[in-house]
């Protein structure tokens, strides 16, 4: 049996280009195939954005892999089944296969399920991660704000509408970064609210790109509609 290739998850970082690592750019030019995440056909892929600033895409083989944004279980395993195919389509062949995502591979990532699937029906495939800067590493450092010193506990949280949970989640720990916040930014100011924090959180999109917001008073939000890639840092 010929050789196989090696699926990569690439983290290529929140949203400046020049956070991406060495070792990303290395196997970024190395890799004769390139994965992308987009959530429907025609889309723009945040992660391609910034992989495009280092590879000529006409020198490479391209996959724009969708993953739709539903629960629907039945149309979700026939669109997984079709991208572990497309990917393994390649990997067959010898051809190294680099999945980007931004941030990191192994947090909160489409690289996740597309690696355990994976495993599953072609455990033969070697698999590697190559970690890259998390938008709540990023954060972090554009608010000038330690998430966690000494015995400091930090959590990261995906913000629900379960109002108790995440009032918890923000009494139990020195910092909480909730992730996902945009479609509940009303519930979480109002949790803010009643335990008197609201001058305590910060609210960042898309960390470090050319399209980054901050807010650092989080009232203003009430209301407004927020892009998907959006957290929020409550540091106590």
């Amino acid at each position: 049996m010929s050789k196989l290739g090696v699926l990569y998850g690439l983290g290529v970082g929140p949203g400046d280009p020049e956070l991406i690592t060495v070792k990303a750019f290395r196997i970024l030019k190395e890799s004769p195939v390139i994965a992308y995440p987009r959530k429907k056909m025609g889309a723009k892929s945040y992660a391609l954005t910034i992989t495009e600033l280092y590879v000529n895409t006409e020198e490479k083989t391209m996959i724009g892999l969708t993953f739709p944004m539903t629960r629907d279980r039945e149309a979700l395993e026939m669109q997984w089944s079709r991208t572990v195919s497309a990917v393994w389509e390649h990997l067959e062949q010898g051809k190294d296969v680099a999945f980007v995502t931004e941030g990191d591979p192994m947090i909160y990532s489409t690289f996740i399920h597309l690696m355990r699937l994976m495993k599953e029906r072609h455990p033969e495939v070697e698999i590697r991660s190559i970690p890259g800067i998390s938008s709540v590493n990023a954060s972090a450092s554009r608010l000038g704000i330690p998430l966690a010193d000494g015995d400091e506990q930090i959590a990261i949280v995906p913000a629900t509408d379960d109002y108790d949970k995440m009032r918890t989640a923000i009494e139990n720990h020195d910092c909480v970064v909730f992730i996902k916040v945009a479609k509940v930014i009303d519930l979480m100011i109002h949790v803010l609210r009643d335990l008197g924090l609201t001058d305590k959180a910060a609210v960042l999109t898309k960390v470090t790109s050319s399209e980054e917001m901050i807010w650092t008073n989080i009232v203003e939000l009430q209301g407004k509609g927020l892009e998907y890639l959006t957290l929020m840092v409550v540091k106590k």
